[in-house]
């Protein structure tokens, strides 16, 4: 064990523990986090700073709002139910629009008013909430995702999850649904994630329940070599995500519409560590080269210009692992350790 895990660090590997204390701990006030805790509040934010996000239909907090629920959900093109204190995807209903009696969901399954009626009040008594603390449904805009995801993704909406470290971008990765995660960019359900470039927002390695992969495993097309388009816009945003919430490390969850372009889904201030197996590198090094950087009072602009620089110069050397062999543990290609320090 105590070999593996000086591998593990001499690969740059971080785990919670050291996520949580050196990074979490120290650059998140925790007077700030319910700026990323509470979707409601982070839409608020964005819409003051200009950040383009899904629009915002109405919010479901208490009885009485309930009886405004059926003209909220009356969008032709549907919409998204979901928790505004939530996580890890639990709880979020995409609607693609009305049905009689009901609505389709984007599984193609239809859902009764009464079911409706009854997710929403679940999570208004905060079945999904972080701390199981009572909350509110938020309705908001379904984005049409951009059609260049449409060949390695199954039903849902991709998303692009970028780590920021003191308002520069260091880690990316796009997370693609499949029928394993029923439509959803979630990784804990079955999601693939894939390593992207912060250099070009080019893909890379593919993973899928800690495991690599090369091909989506509903559409078996080839993940990597794909450019995320607007990508420039997608690190400055994340950059300046910083500056909105005075959260030091911060994950950014990025969609793409097709006619909107990028838009803010949401923030993390616990940013998970499967990030590494996606990039098939530890985010040690990166983390590092990234502190020692005097960025104060740098522009989001300048400071994603860093991070291209930093993420070009220590690439070479840093990766984890050869190119990933399709369905190959990770686990087994570092000797054990890394999917439950990435976890």
């Amino acid at each position: 064990m105590i070999s593996t895990w000086r591998k593990l660090r001499e690969k740059g590997v971080i785990g919670i523990n050291e996520r949580n204390v050196m990074f979490v701990s120290a650059k998140n006030p925790r007077r700030f986090m319910r700026r990323v805790d509470d979707k409601v509040e982070t839409k608020r934010l964005a819409d003051i700073a200009g950040i383009p996000n899904p629009e915002l239909y109405g919010v479901i907090e208490t009885a009485r709002d309930m009886k405004a629920l059926p003209a909220l959900l009356a969008k032709p093109d549907g919409c998204v139910i979901k928790p505004a204190c939530g996580s890890q995807g639990k709880g979020i209903i995409v609607i693609d629009g009305p049905l009689r009696e009901g609505w389709r969901l984007s599984s193609g399954k239809r859902i009764t008013r009464d079911a409706i009626n009854h997710h929403v009040n679940n999570i208004r008594s905060g079945m999904y909430s972080l701390g199981g603390q009572t909350d509110k449904a938020v309705i908001e805009y379904r984005v049409k995702f951009d059609p260049v995801f449409g060949r390695i993704s199954f039903k849902g909406v991709p998303d692009i999850r970028v780590i920021v470290l003191n308002g520069v971008p260091a880690f990316a990765m796009l997370r693609l649904p499949t029928a394993e995660s029923d439509g959803k960019a979630n990784l804990h359900r079955g999601g693939v994630g894939v390593g992207v470039s912060i250099v070009d927002g080019t893909t890379r390695c593919g993973m899928q329940f800690d495991r690599q992969v090369v091909v989506h495993p509903d559409t078996g097309e080839t993940l990597t070599g794909i450019t995320v388009p607007h990508w420039d816009d997608i690190l400055v945003m994340a950059a300046r995500s910083y500056d909105v919430t005075g959260l030091g490390y911060i994950g950014v969850d990025v969609v793409l519409d097709e006619k909107r372009g990028p838009l803010l889904l949401e923030l993390n201030g616990r940013p998970g560590l499967s990030i590494q197996i996606a990039n098939q590198r530890g985010l040690r090094r990166h983390l590092a080269a990234i502190s020692a950087l005097d960025v104060a009072g740098a522009s989001p602009e300048s400071r994603v210009r860093l991070a291209q620089k930093v993420y070009g110069e220590s690439y070479e050397g840093g990766a984890l692992a050869p190119a990933p062999v399709s369905g190959k543990p990770v686990l087994d290609v570092l000797e054990g350790g890394l999917a439950s320090a990435a976890a």
